[in-house]
C-alpha cells in the first residue's frame, strides 16, 4: 500500500486556519513550461496521444482547446512524441496549421494508455496544488456576521432567532444538524447558504495521484462563471497573459444535495470499469462549498456508519482516500457540513453522536406576521392580486379549523394551484374564497373544517 502526503511528516494535518484571501484568478498561473504543469512528461504524452487518436488529426490549436495548456507545451510534447516516431506530420490545413496524426506504433501507446486510464480531457492538476489552492480560496475567509444574514435573507422569511442561530454555526468549523417537521424550509434555507459568500473558486477539471488521474470538475453541480464570453478559447491558450490556468474551471461556490440515494460508496473514489476512469467522491466535489446531506436517516447508509466515516475530516478538516490500487491519500476537508432530517436527532444516534456534530438548530413554523407577508411576497411572484379579507379568509377557514401550522411551503404550494386555476378557467388575476376553497381542497389528501 502506497501512502501520499503533502507533508514530510504524514500525521502533520492541513493547517486551514488564516489563510490568505486571494481572488481565484490569481491563484492558478499559466503554465509556460512541461515542468510547471507539475506532471510528468510521460502522462502528458500519453494524454496528447489519446486525444489525437479520438481526433484522428489534429492541429495545435485543437489539442490545446483540449487539453487545457498552451500551444508551446503541446509543441514541446509533439516533438518529444515525434522522436519516439509515434506522431507523423499530416498535409496541413486550409489556414495553413499543420495537422498531426499518430504513426501505426503511436496508435498501439494509444491504445495501451487507454488500457491504463480512459480519461480523456483536460490536463489534471498534481495534487501538491489542488491542495494548496482548496486552502487559500477556503469559505472560512469570509466572517459570517449578523449583518451580513440579514442583509442576505430579509426577503426569505426566517425569523431573526433562526438567522441568529445559523450564522455562529457558519463561522464554526463543526456540522450543522437542522431538524423540524417538514415543510418548515431546513432544504431551502440551506440551498440559499451560498449566497453569503457571494464569490467564486476554481474547480479543477482532474487531479493527478501518483499518475492516476480523478475526475473532479461536474457540469452537473458545478455552475462555470461566464468568463470572456467573447474570448475564443483557442486564442487565449496562445496569450499566456490571460486569466488563470485553464485546466481550472471558474464556478460558483459549489452547493451539493444529496438525500436517499446517498451510498456509502458515494463517499469513496469510484473506479468505473466500462469509462476505465476515476470518479471524486461528493465531498471531494463540494470542497470550497456546501455539502447538504438531506434526509437523514433514510439514506442505504446508516447515520452512525456516515458519523464513523467522517470522524477524523469533521475532527481535523481533513479526509483520506484510497484508489483500488491500494493508494491512500490526504485531501482537505474543506467544506460546510450539513445535515438536514425531519425525523427527531435522538432518534437517529445517541448523545455522544450528538455532541461531535457541535450545532443542532431546530426548524419551526412562522409566526401568522411572517406567514402573511410571504403570502403577499409570492402573490407579487405569481402576479397575483389578494385582499386582506382573503388572506383571513384562509386563516379563519382552514388553518384555525385544521390546526395546520403556518409553513413556509404552503403559499408558493397553494397558490400555484390558484396560479392553474386561472389560467384554465380564464379568470382575472384576483385571488378569491373559492379559489382558496379549491386549492385548498387540491393541496391536502382531506379537509376537516
Amino acid at each position: 500500500m502506497t501512502a501520499i502526503s503533502m507533508d514530510n511528516d504524514d500525521t502533520t494535518p492541513i493547517t486551514l486556519d488564516n489563510a490568505p484571501s486571494i481572488p481565484p484568478e490569481q491563484l492558478a498561473k499559466r503554465p509556460t513550461t512541461i515542468t510547471e504543469t507539475g506532471l510528468s512528461e510521460q502522462l502528458l504524452i500519453q494524454l496528447l496521444i489519446k486525444h489525437i487518436q479520438v481526433l484522428n488529426v489534429a492541429t495545435i490549436r485543437e489539442l490545446s482547446v483540449t487539453l487545457a495548456l498552451s500551444g508551446g507545451i503541446i509543441q514541446l510534447l509533439i516533438n518529444s512524441a515525434k522522436d519516439s516516431a509515434w506522431i507523423e506530420n499530416r498535409q496541413s490545413a486550409k489556414n495553413g496549421q499543420m495537422r498531426y496524426a499518430l504513426s501505426g506504433t503511436g496508435s498501439e501507446e494509444a491504445e495501451l494508455a487507454f488500457a491504463h486510464s480512459g480519461y480523456i480531457g483536460p490536463a489534471p492538476v498534481p495534487l501538491t496544488q489542488y491542495v494548496n489552492i482548496v486552502i487559500q480560496q477556503t469559505s472560512r475567509n469570509t466572517q459570517i456576521t449578523k449583518q451580513r444574514m440579514q442583509e442576505t435573507f430579509q426577503s426569505l422569511m426566517f425569523s431573526e432567532a433562526l438567522t441568529n442561530a445559523i450564522g455562529p454555526a457558519l463561522n464554526s468549523t463543526k456540522p450543522i444538524l437542522i431538524y423540524g417537521q417538514p415543510g418548515v424550509g431546513k432544504s431551502y434555507l440551506c440551498r440559499n447558504l451560498n449566497k453569503l459568500f457571494n464569490d467564486d473558486v476554481l474547480i479543477p477539471s482532474a487531479i493527478e495521484i501518483n499518475n492516476h488521474i480523478i475526475q473532479v470538475y461536474d457540469p452537473q453541480v458545478h455552475i462555470l462563471v461566464a468568463e470572456n464570453k467573447d474570448e475564443d478559447p483557442a486564442n487565449s491558450l496562445f496569450r499566456l497573459e490571460l486569466g488563470h490556468d485553464p485546466r481550472w474551471h471558474l464556478c460558483q461556490r459549489p452547493l451539493i444535495v444529496t438525500g436517499g440515494e446517498l451510498t456509502e460508496s458515494m463517499l469513496e473514489i469510484n473506479f468505473d470499469p466500462v469509462s476505465r476512469t476515476y470518479k471524486a467522491p461528493l465531498q471531494l466535489k463540494a470542497n470550497n462549498g456546501i455539502l447538504l446531506l438531506d434526509d437523514l436517516g433514510r439514506q442505504k447508509i446508516t447515520p452512525v456508519q456516515l458519523f464513523n466515516r467522517w470522524i477524523i475530516p469533521l475532527e481535523e478538516r481533513r479526509d483520506f482516500l484510497f484508489l483500488p490500487n491500494g493508494v491512500h491519500f490526504e485531501m482537505p476537508f474543506e467544506l460546510i457540513l450539513l445535515f438536514s432530517t425531519n425525523l427527531d436527532p435522538a432518534d437517529l444516534v445517541d448523545e455522544a453522536f450528538l455532541r461531535r456534530l457541535g450545532y443542532k438548530i431546530e426548524f419551526n413554523p412562522l409566526e401568522l406576521n411572517s406567514y402573511q407577508k410571504l403570502w403577499f411576497n409570492v402573490c407579487d411572484d405569481f402576479n397575483l392580486s389578494c385582499t386582506i379579507d382573503t388572506f383571513e379568509y384562509l386563516i379563519n377557514t382552514y388553518h384555525h379549523q385544521t390546526k395546520k401550522p403556518f409553513l413556509p411551503c404552503f403559499p408558493r404550494d397553494l397558490l400555484s394551484i390558484i396560479s392553474d386555476q386561472i389560467k384554465f378557467n380564464q379568470l382575472n388575476n384576483n385571488v378569491n374564497n373559492g379559489l382558496i376553497d379549491i386549492a385548498w381542497k387540491h393541496y391536502f389528501v382531506s379537509q376537516h373544517h
